[in-house]
């Protein structure tokens, strides 16, 4: 499943009991530790060797599979936030953000803003009474382009949770990988406030986040190949040369040899052999769909990325015009985060003609 980014669920298989983390880097760290443990005997098929190599991250929208696959994370998006919140189960959450819109007070357009902000934060703080670990929480797509509303709205997400008790350290706020928006996590990062970004496509976005000294990012590995195999005309590609497989291992080793701390989580897969192809990635979050089908092989998985064995690369310009520049000539990155930048605001904006309803009656 791919709607909206890294999907509408994502989180970490198996329960890692550790202690509170003041980072929440030390945290990645901790699972990735828990999952290079030596595996037991009955750990025989793919996938339980592959979680000995890659952290393995869920991705559904399915809040039913909380309980099978036991989250350690988990992230919010505008298609969830509006398809549960037509669900009766869910109406109390909807009414406590229309509830806290309205005393806010505001033009029409604020109060949306604010219900919206405060529906996502509603929901963060239910899952994370079944997750031990963080949720993302994303600012709204119309953001992406003004840095200082992008930390504002960080700053109000992260105030809303600690008014409901929530500790920073659980949060991560979820950006669009623009130039603002890079602009807008670093200075978040500077501040103790963690940073998803999403909607990454190319090495100069990569690059421009770990300079910015971002936690995480996601880059697309399924929508990359879509766009290739649309303006190539081909129905596959050979797993090496597979460019969504090419562009996570090329942002992969340029991070590990250069030392840089922000991790890299796969995302977007649309099969299982594109999934195996980065086994040893920090993170990748994958489907049930394609864990099933792994779960079913009993191949031994390899190891394609391994931080001590990278290939030194010359270091890229990261200043605003290259970055520019680099996307511009980019016909895929640009057109793909332009594309995901409309489809989350357009989501956005059909949850909040539902608050509206709601704020005017």
């Amino acid at each position: 499943m791919d709607v909206g980014g890294t999907g509408l669920l994502e989180f970490v298989h198996g329960k890692l009991n550790v202690p509170e983390a003041s980072d929440v880097r030390s945290v990645f760290s901790a699972i990735q530790q828990q999952n290079t443990r030596k595996p037991q005997d009955n750990m025989s098929n793919t996938l339980e060797q592959f979680k000995q190599l890659t952290t393995v991250v869920a991705d559904t929208g399915d809040f039913n599979e909380f309980k099978e696959y036991k989250p350690q994370d988990a992230t919010t998006n505008p298609s969830l936030l509006l398809s549960a919140s037509a669900l009766p189960a869910y109406k109390n959450l909807f009414d406590d953000a229309i509830g806290y819109a309205k005393k806010k007070g505001g033009s029409i357009e604020e109060q949306i803003s604010s219900a919206a902000l405060k529906l996502g934060v509603n929901f963060g703080v239910e899952i994370l009474k079944i997750v031990p670990g963080r949720v993302s929480t994303e600012i709204e797509a119309k953001f992406s382009f003004d840095t200082e509303a992008c930390i504002q709205k960080g700053k109000e997400i992260i105030a809303l949770y600690k008014g409901a008790g929530i500790d920073k350290e659980r949060v991560l706020i979820k950006i669009a990988s623009t130039w603002e928006g890079i602009r807008a996590a670093e200075q978040l990062e500077k501040e103790g406030i963690h940073c998803n970004l999403t909607l990454l496509f190319s090495l100069a976005q990569a690059v421009a986040c770990a300079e910015a000294g971002v936690t995480l990012i996601s880059p697309f590995v399924g929508r990359i190949t879509d766009w290739y195999k649309s303006k190539e005309k081909k129905d596959s590609y050979p797993i090496e040369s597979d460019p969504g497989v090419v562009s996570v291992r090329t942002i992969y080793n340029y991070y590990k040899s250069h030392g840089y701390k922000t991790l890299v989580m796969g995302a977007s897969f649309r099969t299982k052999e594109q999934v195996l192809a980065l086994g040893g990635c920090d993170l990748l979050t994958v489907s049930p769909k394609l864990l099933g089908e792994i779960a079913k092989l009993n191949d031994k998985p390899e190891k394609y990325l391994d931080p001590a064995k990278t290939t030194q690369v010359p270091k890229i310009d990261a200043s605003e015009k290259n970055f520019r520049w680099l996307m511009n000539e980019d016909e895929m990155a640009t057109e793909k985060l332009s594309e995901g930048i409309r489809k989350f605001n357009a989501d956005a904006g059909k949850l909040e003609a539902e608050l509206k309803k709601a704020l005017s009656a």
